[in-house]
Protein backbone atom coordinates (compact mmCIF):
# COMPACT_ATOMS: atom_id res chain seq x y z
CA UNK A 1 0.00 0.00 0.00
CA UNK A 2 2.81 2.60 0.89
CA UNK A 3 4.62 1.95 -2.48
CA UNK A 4 1.33 3.20 -4.18
CA UNK A 5 2.89 6.42 -3.54
CA UNK A 6 6.49 5.78 -4.20
CA UNK A 7 6.43 6.98 -7.75
CA UNK A 8 3.95 9.62 -7.63
CA UNK A 9 6.47 10.68 -4.87
CA UNK A 10 9.29 10.64 -7.14
CA UNK A 11 7.26 12.28 -10.56
CA UNK A 12 5.48 15.11 -7.93
CA UNK A 13 8.63 15.80 -6.21
CA UNK A 14 9.95 17.48 -8.96
CA UNK A 15 6.53 18.04 -11.01
CA UNK A 16 3.90 20.71 -10.18
CA UNK A 17 4.73 23.49 -8.33
CA UNK A 18 1.56 25.85 -7.90
CA UNK A 19 4.39 28.95 -7.23
CA UNK A 20 5.78 28.06 -10.71
CA UNK A 21 3.87 29.72 -13.77
CA UNK A 22 3.74 26.93 -16.45
CA UNK A 23 3.04 29.68 -19.82
CA UNK A 24 5.81 29.29 -21.93
CA UNK A 25 6.67 33.37 -22.63
CA UNK A 26 5.97 34.90 -25.67
CA UNK A 27 7.99 36.99 -27.29
CA UNK A 28 5.49 38.90 -29.23
CA UNK A 29 3.59 39.85 -25.85
CA UNK A 30 6.31 39.71 -23.29
CA UNK A 31 8.69 42.86 -22.75
CA UNK A 32 11.65 40.25 -21.37
CA UNK A 33 11.93 37.39 -23.82
CA UNK A 34 14.37 34.45 -22.92
CA UNK A 35 17.22 33.49 -24.53
CA UNK A 36 16.83 29.99 -26.08
CA UNK A 37 18.03 26.94 -24.91
CA UNK A 38 21.47 26.86 -26.51
CA UNK A 39 24.08 23.58 -26.02
CA UNK A 40 26.03 25.63 -23.46
CA UNK A 41 22.96 26.26 -21.20
CA UNK A 42 22.97 25.55 -17.79
CA UNK A 43 21.87 21.75 -16.80
CA UNK A 44 19.29 20.44 -14.61
CA UNK A 45 19.47 16.71 -14.10
CA UNK A 46 17.65 14.15 -12.28
CA UNK A 47 17.58 10.68 -11.72
CA UNK A 48 14.36 8.87 -10.08
CA UNK A 49 14.79 5.90 -8.61
CA UNK A 50 12.14 3.44 -8.27
CA UNK A 51 11.00 0.85 -5.70
CA UNK A 52 9.30 -1.67 -8.07
CA UNK A 53 9.56 -4.57 -5.37
CA UNK A 54 5.62 -4.54 -4.39
CA UNK A 55 2.14 -3.67 -5.54
CA UNK A 56 2.81 -0.65 -7.01
CA UNK A 57 0.21 0.01 -9.53
CA UNK A 58 -1.94 2.76 -8.20
CA UNK A 59 1.96 4.68 -7.18
CA UNK A 60 2.87 3.98 -11.25
CA UNK A 61 -0.22 5.27 -12.75
CA UNK A 62 0.38 8.66 -10.32
CA UNK A 63 3.46 8.91 -11.29
CA UNK A 64 2.65 9.00 -15.15
CA UNK A 65 -0.25 11.29 -14.40
CA UNK A 66 2.14 13.46 -13.58
CA UNK A 67 5.51 13.15 -14.95
CA UNK A 68 4.59 16.30 -17.39
CA UNK A 69 4.62 18.27 -14.31
CA UNK A 70 8.44 17.87 -13.92
CA UNK A 71 8.55 19.91 -17.15
CA UNK A 72 6.00 22.52 -16.11
CA UNK A 73 7.82 23.19 -12.82
CA UNK A 74 11.31 24.31 -14.34
CA UNK A 75 9.66 26.14 -17.66
CA UNK A 76 10.26 29.46 -16.10
CA UNK A 77 13.43 28.36 -14.66
CA UNK A 78 16.53 30.53 -15.59
CA UNK A 79 20.10 31.04 -14.60
CA UNK A 80 22.28 33.84 -15.77
CA UNK A 81 19.51 35.04 -18.15
CA UNK A 82 19.42 31.06 -20.04
CA UNK A 83 16.85 28.88 -19.58
CA UNK A 84 18.51 25.68 -18.48
CA UNK A 85 18.41 22.00 -20.39
CA UNK A 86 16.26 19.82 -18.28
CA UNK A 87 17.54 15.68 -18.25
CA UNK A 88 15.67 12.95 -16.72
CA UNK A 89 16.90 9.62 -16.14
CA UNK A 90 14.85 6.81 -14.62
CA UNK A 91 15.95 3.99 -12.89
CA UNK A 92 13.80 1.22 -10.82
CA UNK A 93 15.29 -1.37 -7.82
CA UNK A 94 14.06 -4.21 -5.72
CA UNK A 95 12.22 -5.80 -8.61
CA UNK A 96 13.17 -9.66 -9.16
CA UNK A 97 13.05 -9.65 -12.53
CA UNK A 98 16.90 -7.36 -12.27
CA UNK A 99 19.46 -10.17 -11.43
CA UNK A 100 21.20 -10.22 -8.07
CA UNK A 101 24.28 -9.28 -10.03
CA UNK A 102 23.06 -6.01 -10.50
CA UNK A 103 21.75 -5.89 -6.91
CA UNK A 104 18.27 -5.65 -8.77
CA UNK A 105 19.16 -2.06 -9.86
CA UNK A 106 18.23 -1.59 -13.14
CA UNK A 107 18.89 1.84 -15.76
CA UNK A 108 15.42 2.00 -17.82
CA UNK A 109 16.34 5.39 -19.32
CA UNK A 110 19.42 7.27 -19.28
CA UNK A 111 20.00 11.40 -18.49
CA UNK A 112 18.28 12.23 -21.91
CA UNK A 113 15.95 15.37 -22.35
CA UNK A 114 14.03 13.23 -24.76
CA UNK A 115 11.01 13.12 -22.29
CA UNK A 116 8.52 10.73 -24.30
CA UNK A 117 11.47 8.21 -23.27
CA UNK A 118 10.24 8.42 -19.94
CA UNK A 119 6.97 8.54 -20.29
CA UNK A 120 6.99 5.91 -22.26
CA UNK A 121 9.00 3.46 -19.86
CA UNK A 122 7.09 4.31 -16.97
CA UNK A 123 3.82 2.82 -19.06
CA UNK A 124 6.23 -0.12 -19.33
CA UNK A 125 7.16 -0.42 -15.75
CA UNK A 126 5.91 -3.56 -13.85
CA UNK A 127 5.89 -4.79 -10.23
CA UNK A 128 7.33 -8.00 -8.85
CA UNK A 129 8.69 -9.07 -5.40
CA UNK A 130 12.35 -8.32 -4.66
CA UNK A 131 15.03 -7.27 -2.23
CA UNK A 132 15.43 -3.50 -1.79
CA UNK A 133 18.64 -2.34 -1.70
CA UNK A 134 18.98 2.02 -1.82
CA UNK A 135 22.67 2.16 -1.07
CA UNK A 136 23.38 0.06 -4.18
CA UNK A 137 20.79 1.99 -6.19
CA UNK A 138 22.50 5.22 -5.46
CA UNK A 139 25.21 4.02 -6.23
CA UNK A 140 24.62 2.60 -9.87
CA UNK A 141 22.95 5.78 -10.72
CA UNK A 142 25.89 8.18 -9.65
CA UNK A 143 28.19 5.13 -11.66
CA UNK A 144 26.13 4.79 -15.34
CA UNK A 145 24.89 8.16 -15.71
CA UNK A 146 26.78 10.99 -17.33
CA UNK A 147 26.55 13.54 -14.52
CA UNK A 148 27.68 17.22 -15.69
CA UNK A 149 31.12 18.09 -14.07
CA UNK A 150 30.00 21.70 -13.97
CA UNK A 151 29.87 22.64 -10.21
CA UNK A 152 26.93 25.42 -11.52
CA UNK A 153 25.10 22.56 -12.84
CA UNK A 154 22.09 21.16 -10.60
CA UNK A 155 21.97 17.63 -9.81
CA UNK A 156 19.78 15.33 -7.93
CA UNK A 157 18.59 12.29 -7.00
CA UNK A 158 15.66 10.63 -6.00
CA UNK A 159 14.94 7.64 -4.19
CA UNK A 160 11.39 6.21 -3.38
CA UNK A 161 10.60 3.41 -0.80
CA UNK A 162 9.69 2.25 2.61
CA UNK A 163 12.21 -0.47 3.68
CA UNK A 164 15.02 -0.02 6.06
CA UNK A 165 17.59 2.32 3.76
CA UNK A 166 20.46 -0.12 5.38
CA UNK A 167 19.43 -3.14 3.37
CA UNK A 168 22.48 -4.70 0.53
CA UNK A 169 26.01 -5.01 -0.15
CA UNK A 170 26.96 -1.75 -0.39
CA UNK A 171 26.40 1.03 2.44
CA UNK A 172 24.14 3.87 1.91
CA UNK A 173 26.60 5.93 3.86
CA UNK A 174 29.78 5.35 1.46
CA UNK A 175 27.11 5.65 -1.87
CA UNK A 176 25.34 9.18 -0.51
CA UNK A 177 29.69 9.90 0.19
CA UNK A 178 30.42 9.66 -3.35
CA UNK A 179 27.26 12.22 -4.73
CA UNK A 180 28.32 15.01 -2.38
CA UNK A 181 31.84 14.71 -3.77
CA UNK A 182 30.70 14.66 -7.07
CA UNK A 183 28.35 17.60 -6.66
CA UNK A 184 25.04 15.27 -6.84
CA UNK A 185 22.24 16.10 -3.83
CA UNK A 186 20.25 12.58 -2.68
CA UNK A 187 16.98 12.85 -1.40
CA UNK A 188 15.11 10.07 0.29
CA UNK A 189 11.27 9.64 -0.21
CA UNK A 190 9.91 7.47 2.82
CA UNK A 191 6.43 6.10 1.59
CA UNK A 192 5.00 6.03 5.48
CA UNK A 193 5.55 7.74 8.84
CA UNK A 194 8.11 10.22 9.73
CA UNK A 195 9.15 8.07 12.63
CA UNK A 196 10.00 5.13 10.99
CA UNK A 197 11.26 7.13 8.01
CA UNK A 198 14.08 8.29 10.72
CA UNK A 199 14.43 4.77 12.42
CA UNK A 200 15.10 3.31 8.90
CA UNK A 201 18.16 5.52 8.36
CA UNK A 202 15.54 7.82 5.37
CA UNK A 203 16.25 10.73 7.26
CA UNK A 204 20.12 10.15 7.87
CA UNK A 205 20.91 9.38 4.34
CA UNK A 206 19.51 12.41 2.86
CA UNK A 207 20.98 14.50 5.67
CA UNK A 208 24.50 13.33 4.73
CA UNK A 209 23.66 14.07 1.45
CA UNK A 210 22.50 17.45 1.80
CA UNK A 211 19.27 16.62 0.53
CA UNK A 212 15.87 16.89 1.59
CA UNK A 213 14.32 14.03 3.30
CA UNK A 214 10.44 13.58 2.83
CA UNK A 215 7.75 11.30 3.97
CA UNK A 216 4.29 11.09 2.81
CA UNK A 217 0.56 10.00 3.62
CA UNK A 218 0.85 7.44 0.63
CA UNK A 219 -3.07 6.13 1.19
CA UNK A 220 -4.02 9.67 -0.29
CA UNK A 221 -4.30 10.11 -4.21
CA UNK A 222 -3.97 13.32 -5.45
CA UNK A 223 -6.51 15.55 -6.62
CA UNK A 224 -8.09 15.95 -10.18
CA UNK A 225 -9.52 19.19 -11.26
CA UNK A 226 -11.00 19.39 -14.72
CA UNK A 227 -10.91 22.26 -16.55
CA UNK A 228 -12.62 23.95 -19.42
CA UNK A 229 -9.69 24.73 -21.18
CA UNK A 230 -8.56 20.82 -21.25
CA UNK A 231 -10.77 20.14 -24.97
CA UNK A 232 -9.02 23.01 -26.53
CA UNK A 233 -5.79 22.29 -25.32
CA UNK A 234 -5.83 19.08 -26.25
CA UNK A 235 -6.97 19.91 -29.61
CA UNK A 236 -4.11 22.45 -29.93
CA UNK A 237 -1.61 20.03 -28.88
CA UNK A 238 -3.00 17.91 -31.96
CA UNK A 239 -2.45 20.61 -33.94
CA UNK A 240 1.74 20.93 -32.74
CA UNK A 241 2.64 17.61 -33.59
CA UNK A 242 1.52 18.58 -37.30
CA UNK A 243 4.46 20.72 -37.13
CA UNK A 244 7.38 18.08 -36.12
CA UNK A 245 9.33 17.33 -39.05
CA UNK A 246 10.92 13.78 -38.15
CA UNK A 247 14.37 13.26 -39.88
CA UNK A 248 16.88 10.29 -39.57
CA UNK A 249 16.39 6.78 -39.14
CA UNK A 250 14.36 7.06 -35.48
CA UNK A 251 12.18 10.07 -36.96
CA UNK A 252 9.51 7.86 -37.74
CA UNK A 253 10.37 5.59 -34.77
CA UNK A 254 9.86 9.35 -32.18
CA UNK A 255 7.01 10.86 -34.06
CA UNK A 256 4.84 7.26 -33.31
CA UNK A 257 6.24 7.86 -29.21
CA UNK A 258 5.06 11.40 -29.39
CA UNK A 259 1.66 10.67 -30.44
CA UNK A 260 1.65 7.36 -28.08
CA UNK A 261 2.45 9.75 -25.09
CA UNK A 262 -0.12 11.84 -25.59
CA UNK A 263 -2.72 9.05 -25.94
CA UNK A 264 -1.25 7.71 -22.70
CA UNK A 265 -1.67 11.47 -20.88
CA UNK A 266 -5.13 11.91 -22.21
CA UNK A 267 -6.20 8.16 -21.01
CA UNK A 268 -4.95 9.25 -17.65
CA UNK A 269 -7.44 12.54 -17.08
CA UNK A 270 -7.92 15.59 -19.06
CA UNK A 271 -5.78 17.04 -16.41
CA UNK A 272 -2.97 14.97 -17.66
CA UNK A 273 -3.34 16.15 -20.97
CA UNK A 274 -3.35 19.32 -20.45
CA UNK A 275 -0.22 19.68 -18.21
CA UNK A 276 1.43 17.38 -21.16
CA UNK A 277 0.19 20.04 -23.95
CA UNK A 278 1.50 22.69 -21.66
CA UNK A 279 5.26 20.81 -21.03
CA UNK A 280 5.18 20.06 -24.94
CA UNK A 281 5.13 24.42 -25.71
CA UNK A 282 7.66 24.97 -23.22
CA UNK A 283 11.08 25.38 -23.68
CA UNK A 284 12.00 22.26 -21.63
CA UNK A 285 10.44 19.71 -24.11
CA UNK A 286 13.35 19.46 -26.91
CA UNK A 287 13.61 17.05 -29.66
CA UNK A 288 16.28 18.01 -31.72
CA UNK A 289 17.60 14.32 -32.14
CA UNK A 290 14.82 13.91 -34.82
CA UNK A 291 12.66 16.94 -35.28
CA UNK A 292 14.33 19.82 -38.14
CA UNK A 293 12.56 22.53 -36.45
CA UNK A 294 14.45 21.63 -32.97
CA UNK A 295 17.60 20.85 -35.06
CA UNK A 296 17.55 24.25 -36.69
CA UNK A 297 16.92 25.75 -33.10
CA UNK A 298 19.93 23.79 -31.96
CA UNK A 299 22.16 25.63 -34.25
CA UNK A 300 22.05 22.17 -37.39
CA UNK A 301 21.60 23.83 -40.86
CA UNK A 302 19.07 22.50 -42.81
CA UNK A 303 20.85 22.13 -46.03
CA UNK A 304 23.45 20.12 -44.04
CA UNK A 305 20.97 17.27 -43.87
CA UNK A 306 21.31 15.02 -46.99
CA UNK A 307 18.07 13.49 -48.73
CA UNK A 308 18.24 10.22 -46.97
CA UNK A 309 17.71 11.90 -43.85
CA UNK A 310 14.88 13.95 -45.01
CA UNK A 311 11.20 12.67 -45.21
CA UNK A 312 9.31 12.53 -48.78
CA UNK A 313 7.65 15.78 -48.81
CA UNK A 314 11.34 17.25 -48.50
CA UNK A 315 13.16 15.45 -51.12
CA UNK A 316 12.42 17.57 -53.94
CA UNK A 317 13.34 20.33 -52.45
CA UNK A 318 15.75 22.35 -53.78
CA UNK A 319 17.68 24.25 -50.46
CA UNK A 320 16.21 27.18 -50.07
CA UNK A 321 12.69 25.50 -50.43
CA UNK A 322 13.52 23.20 -47.87
CA UNK A 323 14.88 26.42 -45.41
CA UNK A 324 11.68 27.97 -46.10
CA UNK A 325 9.65 24.92 -45.15
CA UNK A 326 11.07 24.44 -41.79
CA UNK A 327 10.59 28.52 -41.20
CA UNK A 328 7.06 27.93 -41.77
CA UNK A 329 6.82 24.69 -39.79
CA UNK A 330 8.49 26.94 -36.89
CA UNK A 331 6.26 30.01 -37.11
CA UNK A 332 3.65 27.98 -36.66
CA UNK A 333 4.68 25.84 -33.93
CA UNK A 334 5.46 28.97 -32.61
CA UNK A 335 1.83 30.74 -32.79
CA UNK A 336 0.40 27.29 -31.51
CA UNK A 337 2.69 27.44 -28.39
CA UNK A 338 1.68 31.00 -27.69
CA UNK A 339 -1.99 30.03 -27.45
CA UNK A 340 -1.57 26.41 -25.57
CA UNK A 341 0.55 29.16 -22.86
CA UNK A 342 -2.50 31.65 -22.50
CA UNK A 343 -5.06 29.03 -22.03
CA UNK A 344 -3.02 26.90 -19.52
CA UNK A 345 -2.75 30.21 -17.80
CA UNK A 346 -6.14 30.41 -17.28
CA UNK A 347 -6.36 27.10 -16.82
CA UNK A 348 -3.58 27.04 -13.88
CA UNK A 349 -6.10 30.26 -12.15
CA UNK A 350 -9.32 28.13 -12.48
CA UNK A 351 -7.34 25.05 -10.92
CA UNK A 352 -6.02 27.17 -8.34
CA UNK A 353 -9.64 28.40 -7.06
CA UNK A 354 -10.73 25.26 -7.26
CA UNK A 355 -8.29 23.71 -5.17
CA UNK A 356 -8.79 26.35 -2.57
CA UNK A 357 -12.10 25.36 -2.18
CA UNK A 358 -10.83 21.98 -1.13
CA UNK A 359 -8.82 23.24 1.01
CA UNK A 360 -9.73 21.85 4.06
CA UNK A 361 -7.89 18.47 4.13
CA UNK A 362 -4.05 19.82 5.01
CA UNK A 363 -2.45 16.68 5.11
CA UNK A 364 0.66 16.72 3.37
CA UNK A 365 1.33 15.08 -0.25
CA UNK A 366 4.11 14.11 -2.20
CA UNK A 367 3.33 16.72 -4.55
CA UNK A 368 3.62 19.71 -1.89
CA UNK A 369 6.80 18.29 -0.19
CA UNK A 370 8.61 17.57 -3.07
CA UNK A 371 8.19 20.12 -5.12
CA UNK A 372 8.88 22.29 -2.20
CA UNK A 373 12.27 20.50 -2.28
CA UNK A 374 12.88 20.48 -6.22
CA UNK A 375 12.22 24.30 -5.87
CA UNK A 376 14.70 25.26 -2.80
CA UNK A 377 17.52 23.48 -4.04
CA UNK A 378 17.48 24.59 -7.32
CA UNK A 379 17.14 28.29 -5.86
CA UNK A 380 19.57 27.40 -3.74
CA UNK A 381 21.92 26.55 -6.69
CA UNK A 382 21.02 30.24 -8.44
CA UNK A 383 18.14 29.23 -10.74
CA UNK A 384 15.31 31.89 -10.53
CA UNK A 385 11.67 31.33 -11.30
Amino acid sequence: MFKKTLLAACAAALTAAPCLADEKIDPKVDPKPVIEVKADAPKIQIAILIDTSGSMDGLINQTREQLWRIVNTFATAKKEGKRPRLELALYQYGNDSIPASAHHVQKIVPLTTDLDKVSEALFKLSTNGGNEYCGAAISHALGELEWSSNPKDLKLIYIAGNEPFTQGPIAFRDAVKTSINKGIVVNTIHAGTQQQGISDSWAEAAKLADGNFLFIDSNRAVARVDAPQDAELARLSNEMNKTYIAYGRTGKESVARQEAQDKNASGMSAGSASTRAAAKASPMYRNDTWDLVDAKKGGKSVISFSDDELPAEMKPMKPEEREKYVEGKAKERAEIQAKISKLNAEREQYVQAEMKKKAADTTKTMDDALIESARGQAEKAAFSF
